[in-house]
């Protein structure tokens, strides 16, 4: 399991953490997140471009002249697709562009983009915001002492009104919700910051590392020195 270092607000060390292996410590799956990102980026597309068939442009009832004696071809509209002013033959028509992907392939998706970022250091853990009052230059402030350098994607609680109001007029930071956390934008961001409460998946606290015990070591050291006596003996 990858561990992270839990920051304050004021960028001060608050401990470490355990990330979770199956969110952060999984083999990225570029082909995946490519599929993903691409049906993610044709369900934004509005599709409502629209043309005219001959049938919806106005005129064009009356018969242009006569169907002999002109040597012309026969004509019937003059709102035919051929013809200047007429309707478009095979045009564009309003329609949707989503793409259908199993829900087991977004999940893996994300799992996978949060995984490179965690690689890569760029996953920031902030024990909490705490904002008393929505203020940019305190949101500003935070940023700078936590080094985040680049377009940060900052993961908030619904509820955590303050600190999205906080952030909200930076341009370089974009909010997203917890629950509405995607591979696309996890991608496009630099550095993805969550607090304690936003991480996803299980958080564990960091082990201290072991110290030798003295005891142990005391005891290591009178045998040493017995060996080496018993040796002088002989």
């Amino acid at each position: 399991m990858s561990t992270v270092t839990l920051k304050t607000r004021d960028g001060k060390d608050a401990g470490s953490l355990e990330l979770d292996a199956s969110v952060f410590g999984v083999q990225p799956n570029v082909p995946v997140m490519h599929q993903v990102v691409t049906a993610q980026l044709a369900a934004r597309r509005s599709g409502t471009q629209s043309t005219k068939t001959r049938a919806e442009v106005s005129g064009g009832s009356k018969k242009p002249f006569k169907q002999k004696g002109t040597g012309n071809a026969r004509q019937g509209s003059t709102r035919s697709p051929h013809f200047s002013g007429g309707g478009v033959a095979l045009g564009p028509k309003p329609r949707k562009y989503n793409q259908k992907t199993p829900k087991k392939m977004v999940k893996l998706a994300l799992r996978s983009a949060l995984s490179d970022r965690a690689a890569e250091g760029k996953v920031v853990v902030v024990d909490a915001w705490d904002f008393a009052t929505p203020k940019t230059k305190d949101a500003k402030a935070a940023l700078a002492a936590l080094g985040v350098q680049g377009k940060a994607l900052v993961v908030v609680d619904v509820n955590d009104t303050n600190t999205i109001r906080s952030f909200l007029n930076l341009p370089e930071v974009q909010l997203i919700e917890v629950n509405e956390l995607n591979a696309y934008d996890v991608l496009c961001s630099d550095v993805v910051i969550f607090s304690k409460a936003t991480l996803p998946g299980e958080v564990a606290e960091a082990a201290p590392a072991k110290k030798p015990a003295k005891k142990a070591a005391a005891k290591k050291a009178d045998a040493a020195d017995e060996a080496s006596e018993a040796k002088d003996a002989e």
